[in-house]
């Protein structure tokens, strides 16, 4: 059985909830059925043009006749799906001493 593998950086990944839902507890999981690129990518190559259509009405998208424009259309959408989800949380700017300020400022 072939388990997958994670790459871990050190880093913890925290972001800002940016809806209400989210706050809730929605995942994103709900409109796509993933978050993960890569998936949802395969999942579109194993539809059929009539599957992509349905998929696309269900996702708020208009089908085109092109498969290729209703691909590109819907991952699109499904990128703007997830940067929603993953907005980062911004730390404060570190306050710089008169000081530093006084050097930066000689190049004026």
């Amino acid at each position: 059985m072939k388990k997958e593998i994670h790459q871990i950086h050190g880093k913890v990944e925290t972001f800002q909830p940016t809806t209400l839902d989210q706050i809730w507890g929605d995942t994103g999981l709900g409109k796509y059925g993933t978050i993960d690129e890569e998936k949802y990518i395969s999942k579109l190559n194993d539809m059929n043009k009539a599957d992509l259509q349905k998929h696309a009405v269900g996702v708020g998208i208009i089908p085109t006749d092109g498969r290729e424009g209703l691909i590109k259309k819907l991952l699109k959408e499904f990128r703007a799906h997830v940067a929603s989800f993953r907005k980062p949380i911004l730390k404060e700017p570190t306050k710089v001493s008169k000081n530093a300020l006084k050097i930066l400022s000689e190049g004026r």
